[in-house]
């Protein structure tokens, strides 16, 4: 269990340099065999593109690294539940484990809103485990956004 928290502590600091983007701070990174493989932070604002999520740059480095885009026997850590399209792209590159810290209530698609990785009809699944570190992950999220909406205040 340890490891859960030294790993969702380095997502934590990707997505502080999210955030120094002025990007919602969400980091990721993707282990197999005590070692990270892959990292990434939100980055859609800035490179315009919605499919720039934490999750998915992680596991392009990972895919990178590997050479292969599929990641069997890897854990995906990310600071914020996963949304759908996030998923999905863990499903394709077979991730074995999801470990995220806060919940999603908007868009959480690992059990907030939906669970698709207790959806039957699909043919694959992974373990996964919420609330790792939950309370800085979503403290960081806060101040962000409050800081957001003081700025917009301001304008």
């Amino acid at each position: 269990m340890d490891a859960d928290f030294v790993f969702m502590t380095m997502a934590l600091d990707l997505a502080r340099q999210a955030a120094a983007l002025d990007e919602v701070p969400v980091g990721a990174v993707v282990v197999r065999d005590g070692a990270v493989i892959g990292r990434g932070f939100n980055r859609p604002i800035g490179g315009n593109d919605p499919t720039a999520h934490a999750e998915i740059a992680a596991l392009r480095d990972a895919a990178q690294h590997d050479g292969n885009y599929r990641l069997p026997g890897a854990t995906l850590y990310v600071t914020l539940e996963p949304c759908t399209m996030c998923i999905g792209a863990m499903f394709h590159a077979r991730v074995q484990r999801v470990v995220f810290g806060a919940s999603d209530p908007k868009t959480g698609a690992a059990g907030s809103v939906l669970n698709l990785f207790a959806e039957p009809r699909l043919n694959h699944h992974a373990v996964v485990e919420g609330g790792i570190l939950a309370d800085e992950c979503g403290a960081l999220l806060s101040s962000f956004f409050a800081a957001r909406r003081q700025k917009t205040s301001l304008a």
